[in-house]
């Protein structure tokens, strides 16, 4: 036996070679491998798949089939590595030359974590509706704050960008609008703090109003949640009725090695187009008109009109009738703004520590003289366990925002578009001594670029301070102190070249500060009993105090313009303003999950308000939710088509308290009533002890699917709100001492459907494409006012029982007589006149449905994103043009737009532009139809294309990853609009939207930058 063991020892031992040679001659031999790659349920082809060798980078692609064929060169056995998009990665250790592989779908959608109030759920559990957004997709839009990024990003969620001016005010509205008076804006959350998201400015800029959301760097955002029904938005109670929207920051991760992120672009921008005006000659040509149609003696271009020179002059004054000019002052004005943006962060962790630090810079020039935006940040996220029970954090978020604002709204002095736009285009610049001089009661142009001094300072701090405990396996309680605070400094200074100035100068300063505390406890049980029971509840309470110190000052007179410190005034006067609210909070919610089929949520939540009466102070707020999820019943568990199939409905109530004053229902008096230089009160404010919460009670029935292993998803929603005890100021009679109280005076309501759907339409030889399209209604109404309000220019919006908020109130034009070219009105009340009794309703500000609809396409490295944003059947009321067309009856007053070289000048012509004529008043009547205008567009909102360098490169640069991209923006607008853009809006006052006045429209931008990854 041993001599056996031992022959056969020596023979391996001298056959061992031939064996490595065998072995080695086989490895170098180029075998081949080949097979098919499925889904595991369906047996369908994965066309596209990717199949690699683990540790090299040999692989290929499966083809129409789902074959695959390649030369491998390895020795069996190895392992193959699969990946499939929407499908669980696969390890496959190969054993011979054919292979058959299955995946599994994993349909991630579903497992995807939501950020819910106080929490986060798996999609799939989720009863309310929730959108969620990846900040990814949108931060190249080059705006100043991150809720005008989300236009046409959220269904049932319609934002405009009312101006180009970065980091203005953008207007939200989730699923409506609740309230004429109180605030419309959604509860902006931001790591579990309630943030301000009312602008603090104090110096006009012609109504608008400076975005609080601008101070915040959109980089530092991991997730952004919109919550939208009352189910979701319950536990939030008195903020929950306009809706919440959740933004969650970036963290590192524990066990994770230290990682940074490098982000950098530039690029311009740039009008797309401007007011297309008159010539000087044609102006002079209407106004001649319009002196003979009105009956006046014999015009002439040398006459003196009020006072003024009516011809056009040169610069030396020597200008005759027919050297008539035409001076562009808009190209003076508008310019090709400059964008920049610079991002770096550092994030990573230890087992115990995991930490982000992010600091930021962005600056934007508007495309009108003499506005930017700069905005530096800092960001610091650290959490730290304590041990396997207990873990603290902290978040911080810095920043400085800096603003060289204008007046690129409304207001004849310091008027940027006012001097530019609506100066006649014949007027000279200079007088006849070649003087610099203002022209048409406006500033001059070139002075107001040269001398505009009007900026402000933001320094903002948003932090949270969290500590949490298990206190049992199923049970953790958590604490949290958050802070928000705002220095808002402001200051303007106006010389005596300009308007404002004339009287020796004027001065102003204003420094308002907002502090924000917050308190918050929590308790979270979760408990699963056997397979198929588990249920949680959370109980909590908040303690809330908002403080807002403001101190205002104004000196008039210096002795030159070099002065320009308050101090230095003739005259001085200021004033100081303090105000403050307490909210105390108490709320809980339970769920239940059956078998994953059926779920079920009810909350509630208490809220005690100082602003409103003794007795009226606490506001509750209930909502329920069920779901059903069909998918999970043995009737279409094993349907391959149907991937989940869920029904959901919930009804609930939630609060609003926000847009009134702090003492709102309080009498007060004020110290400032001096009398004869004695210190005296008065009366100020009439009290209200029966001021109530604003209710909103809103029920929601929807249905979430997804098809073929989530290549087909979609969302499909009906709601409907109904507002209760609007919050409301009414006029009272001024025999009673008071202009107006707050009260509880008005009912609205709110109806709409939302849909969106993601749909994976090709994947295939490495190359895919996604889209994705949601598209909404929301029908709002007045059902309860008891007299009309009035607000805008003119009166234009018009707030009447039974009618939509933010209704347009004009004459309605039929058509202008071919005859006589008169404009002929409806009459209403059929009495032969045209007054102020035939004023009507002609549409809103509501479209009849918005959305948005995105492509992204990959290959390879290659990137492509295309984002469509379209709204359709919404009015807008172009009060440029109105100004625009007089027809000559303002002469040198204003500038006369060429679209009035379309009037009627004899019997048969055909146009909706009357003759000039000032004898029939109505043919340019304040707020007549024709000027209220189809506000529908599809517009470009930004293509983005990038390219990721192959990873084998980047390492040799000593990168973990390269992209660069680059952006565009507001490419194309179609639009049946003939102002500049159909989201212009004036004013940022909530009641006063979709006039459009002296706006800057959103620019066409391009910009290029890339990513780096270390």
């Amino acid at each position: 036996m041993k001599k056996k063991l031992l022959v056969v020892f020596w023979l391996g031992i001298l056959l061992f070679p031939f064996g490595l040679f065998a072995q080695n001659t086989d490895a170098t031999i180029n075998s081949t491998l080949s097979g098919r790659v499925l889904d595991e349920s369906s047996k369908e082809p994965l066309i596209g798949a990717s199949i690699k060798i683990k540790g090299t980078t040999h692989g290929v692609l499966a083809d129409a089939d789902g074959m695959f064929y390649f030369k491998t060169g390895q020795k069996f056995p190895y392992i193959l590595v699969v990946n499939f998009v929407g499908y669980d990665a696969k390890e496959v250790v190969v054993k011979t030359n054919n292979i058959d592989i299955q995946l599994k779908a994993n349909n991630r959608e579903l497992s995807e974590i939501v950020v819910v109030g106080y929490g986060t759920q798996e999609r799939k559990n989720l009863i309310g509706s929730i959108t969620k957004v990846n900040p990814s997709e949108v931060s190249s839009i080059p705006v100043g704050s991150i809720d005008a990024q989300l236009q046409g990003k959220v269904s049932g969620v319609q934002i405009s960008s009312a101006t180009g001016v970065p980091g203005e005010a953008v207007n939200v509205r989730v699923r409506g609008a609740t309230s004429i008076n109180a605030d419309n804006d959604p509860l902006y959350v931001v790591d579990g703090v309630f943030i301000n998201s009312n602008s603090l400015q104090t110096i006009g800029t012609g109504g608008k109003a400076t975005s609080p959301i601008a101070d915040f760097n959109p980089a530092d955002i991991q997730s952004i949640e919109v919550l939208k029904d009352a189910e979701a938005t319950a536990l939030y109670g008195s903020r929950g009725a306009n809706g919440v929207i959740l933004i969650t920051t970036k963290r590192g991760n524990f066990e994770q090695a230290p990682k940074v992120n490098i982000n950098a672009s530039f690029g311009q921008a740039k009008a797309v187009k401007l007011w297309d005006l008159t010539t000087g000659p044609e102006h002079a040509q209407l106004v001649n008109e319009w002196w003979i149609n009105t009956g006046k003696d014999t015009p002439s271009l040398n006459r003196t009109v009020a006072n003024r020179p009516f011809r056009p002059v040169s610069e030396g004054g020597r200008g005759l009738p027919e050297e008539q000019q035409t001076y562009d002052r808009l190209g003076e004005a508008f310019r090709t703004a400059t964008l920049q943006s610079y991002d770096i962060s550092l994030s990573g962790g230890t087992k115990t520590t995991k930490y982000y630090i992010g600091g930021g810079f962005n600056s934007q020039e508007a495309i009108l003289k003499p506005i930017t935006f700069d905005r530096a940040s800092f960001k610091v996220n650290l959490d730290q366990k304590i041990n396997d029970k207990v873990q603290i954090g902290v978040s911080n978020s810095f920043s400085r925002t800096y603003r060289n604002q204008a007046r690129a709204g409304d207001g004849p002095q310091g008027g940027l578009l006012q001097a530019a736009l609506h100066t006649p285009t014949y007027l000279s610049p200079y007088n006849e001594q070649g003087v610099l001089v203002g022209r048409a009661g406006f500033d001059n142009l070139t002075l107001l670029l040269e001398n505009y001094d009007v900026h402000s300072t933001s320094l903002r701090y948003i932090g949270n301070l969290y500590a949490e405990a298990f206190l049992l396996p199923n049970l953790k309680l958590r604490s949290s102190w958050g802070v928000d605070y705002n220095n808002y400094n402001e200051s303007e200074y106006w010389n005596t070249f300009l308007l404002l100035g004339a009287q020796g100068g004027l001065a102003t300063s204003s420094i308002s500060q907002f502090t924000s505390l917050l308190n918050e406890q929590t308790l979270t049980y979760r408990q699963k009993l056997g397979d198929k029971h588990s249920f949680g509840l959370v109980v909590g309470n908040t303690l809330q105090s908002d403080v807002l110190n403001r101190t205002y000052a104004e000196g008039r007179g210096f002795a030159n313009n070099s002065f320009k410190i308050i101090s230095s005034a003739a005259t001085t006067i200021s004033s100081q303003n303090w105000s403050k609210s307490n909210l105390a909070s108490f709320f809980a919610k339970a769920d239940y999950n059956f078998d994953g089929k059926y779920l079920f949520n009810v909350s509630l939540r208490a809220d005690g308000s100082s602003r409103f009466g003794t007795d009226r102070k606490w506001g509750y707020f209930p909502a329920v939710g069920a779901a059903w999820r069909l998918k999970q019943e043995d009737f279409l568990k094993n349907n391959t088509v149907i991937s989940d199939l869920k029904l959901k409905a919930s009804y609930g109530i939630v609060g609003n308290q926000n847009g009134i004053g702090n003492f709102a229902s309080q009498g007060l008096w004020t110290g400032g009533a001096s009398y004869q230089g004695s210190a005296g009160t008065a009366p100020q404010q009439l009290a209200n002890p029966d001021l109530r919460w604003e209710k909103t009670n809103q029920f929601n029935v929807g249905v979430d699917a997804s098809l073929l292993n989530g290549k087909i998803a979609f969302e499909l929603n009906y709601y409907t709100k109904y507002t209760r005890d609007g919050l409301l100021q009414l006029a009272l009679p001024s025999t009673t001492g008071f202009a107006n109280y707050w009260s509880n005076a008005a009912e609205i309501s709110n109806k709409g459907f939302e849909f969106s759907i993601n749909t994976t339409n090709i994947q295939r030889g490495g190359f895919t494409w996604t889209s994705s399209l949601n598209i909404a209604q929301n029908i709002n109404n007045i059902e309860k006012l008891e007299n009309p309000l009035r607000y805008g220019s003119r009166d234009l919006i018009l707030q009447q029982q039974g009618t939509p908020l933010y209704s347009f109130w004009v004459y309605k034009q039929l058509y202008v007589d071919p005859q006589t070219g008169n404009v002929v009105y409806e009459d209403v009340n059929k009495d032969g006149q045209i007054t102020v009794a035939d004023r009507q309703i002609v549409g809103s500000i509501w479209p009849k449905f918005f959305g948005g609809f995105t492509n992204n396409f990959s290959y390879k490295g290659f990137e492509v994103s295309a984002f469509l944003a379209f709204q359709y059947g919404n009015k807008i009321y172009n009060h440029n043009k109105f100004f625009g067309e007089g027809g000559g009856a303002r002469d040198a007053a204003r500038i006369i737009f060429a679209s009035n070289v379309a009037r009627w000048q004899k019997p048969g012509d055909i146009t909706d532009v009357p003759r000039p004529d000032g004898v029939n008043v109505n043919n340019y009547r304040d707020g007549g139809s024709r000027w209220l205008e189809d506000g529908s567009f599809i517009r470009l909102r930004s293509l983005n294309v990038g390219y990721n360098l192959p990873k084998s490169f980047a390492k040799k640069l000593g990168a973990e990853g390269i992209k660069v991209f680059v952006n565009g923006t507001n490419l194309f607008l179609i639009t049946k609009y003939t102002g500049l853009d159909p989201e212009s809006s004036a004013s940022s006052d909530q009641n006063a939207q979709g006039i459009d006045l002296g706006t800057p429209p959103q620019p066409r931008s391009f910009q290029a930058g890339f990513n780096l990854t270390f």
